[in-house]
C-alpha cells in the first residue's frame, strides 16, 4: 500500500512540475505542493535508487540552464528543470532520513547484544 501512495506521488509530482512549467497556476503554493509530494514518494525509495536521485538532483538545474537558450520554450523548459529537480531533493531528503534511522536503529540494536 505504502509503495502504491509513494508511486502515485511520484508521477503526480513530475505530472504537476511539467504543467506548472508551462502552465500558470495562480493560487496554488506550487513548491510546497511538490515538496509534499517529494517526500511522499521518497518514503518508499530503495537504498539503490538514492544515488541516482541524488545525481538527478544536481544535474537538472543545469540542465533547465542550458535549456534556457531554446528560443521560445527555453523558460519553461527551465521552471520544468527546476521544478523536477525540486521534488527530486524532497524526496531524496525523506530517503536519506529514513536510511540513516535505519542505520542509527542497527547501530544501537547492536549495543545490547550480548558477545
Amino acid at each position: 500500500m505504502l509503495n502504491k501512495v509513494s508511486s502515485l506521488a511520484r508521477a503526480i509530482s513530475i505530472i504537476l512540475a511539467i504543467v506548472a512549467g508551462f502552465v500558470a497556476l495562480d493560487g496554488l503554493n506550487l513548491a510546497l505542493v511538490l515538496v509534499v509530494l517529494g517526500l511522499i514518494s521518497g518514503i518508499s525509495m530503495p537504498t539503490e535508487r538514492m544515488m541516482g536521485v541524488g545525481v538527478t538532483t544536481l544535474v537538472l538545474p543545469a540542465i533547465g540552464v542550458a535549456l534556457g537558450h531554446v528560443p521560445m520554450i527555453g523558460a519553461q523548459l527551465t521552471a520544468v528543470c527546476g521544478n523536477i529537480a525540486l521534488t527530486a531533493a524532497a524526496a531524496l531528503g525523506s530517503a536519506l532520513a529514513i536510511y540513516l534511522f535505519n542505520v542509527v536503529k542497527t547501530d544501537l540494536m547492536g549495543l545490547g547484544a550480548k558477545t
